[in-house]
């Protein structure tokens, strides 16, 4: 296979956002003009054009030569626009949170087969959890995955997970994916999911959800103690606080029937 050197594959992305920005312009246009415009030889312009197609980000009207602009990139400007809109709401209620306990506060995504982390308050304690933005979590081992994976159906969960090595990052880690769908149905009737030390030995993390205006999980906002920290008796109070701060984020969001345990 031919390799393509960089010139040219910084050329290739160019050609394809000078063509999506055309398009923008115009609710549609052929081949020829479009070549024209950008001036690009027709049979690029048409390479193109059959790429974005496939790939769903251009529509052809019936088997004229007209071109035009699907909704697939409006659908991935909403989603950027979601998680900043999320990550505005959820910072308040977790600078909450954060007053009221001093631990750390977390809010994570689904990215693939793990969860990510989208945004974070620090505990204002000395002993504290290493994390960061941006960094990647399994799904089966912290309370974050479990809140996201609770409500989807069997199959997506084992599709999700059928890649994931189960690896043992304590004894209380699960070990398969079977496992894993007996304790999501408890998160499911709780609305609130654990990692004690499943993730991190003397690490223990208490999440609940955040949904959307469709009803749909899209992300989890949670607690995390040092196990020297915990208090068990306090349970139900930091269950109270983190379903307090999803309901409002909920709401916001434009979901009004947010579950209690």
């Amino acid at each position: 296979m031919e390799k393509v050197t960089q010139p040219e594959a910084v050329s290739s992305v160019l050609k394809v956002f000078s063509i999506l920005q055309t398009l923008g312009d115009q609710k549609e246009i052929g081949v020829s003009e479009l070549s024209q415009r950008l001036m690009m030889s027709k049979a690029t312009t048409y390479r193109f054009l059959q790429t974005m197609k496939t790939l769903g980000y251009v529509a052809q009207e019936g088997e004229a030569d007209k071109y035009s602009l699907t909704l697939k990139l409006f659908e991935l400007g909403a989603k950027s626009l979601e998680y900043v809109d999320l990550i505005t709401l959820a910072d308040k209620e977790m600078r909450i949170i954060s007053e009221q306990t001093n631990e750390a506060l977390h809010l994570g995504a689904l990215d693939e087969n793990a969860i990510i982390y989208i945004h974070k308050i620090d505990s204002g304690y000395n002993l504290r959890m290493q994390s960061r933005i941006g960094r990647r979590n399994p799904l089966y081992s912290t309370a974050i995955g479990k809140v996201l994976l609770a409500e989807r159906e069997e199959t997506f969960i084992r599709k999700t997970l059928s890649d994931v090595n189960f690896i043992k990052h304590t004894d209380r880690t699960l070990e398969n994916t079977n496992q894993l769908l007996s304790e999501l149905s408890i998160v499911r009737d709780q609305h609130y999911a654990e990692d004690n030390e499943e993730q991190e030995p003397g690490l223990r993390c208490i999440a609940a959800p955040i949904y959307d205006r469709f009803g749909s999980v899209i992300a989890g906002v949670s607690i995390s103690f040092p196990t020297i920290r915990f208090d068990e008796k306090r349970m139900s109070y930091y269950v109270g606080l983190l379903h307090q701060a999803g309901k409002n984020i909920s709401g916001q969001l434009g979901y009004q029937n947010y579950p209690s345990n």
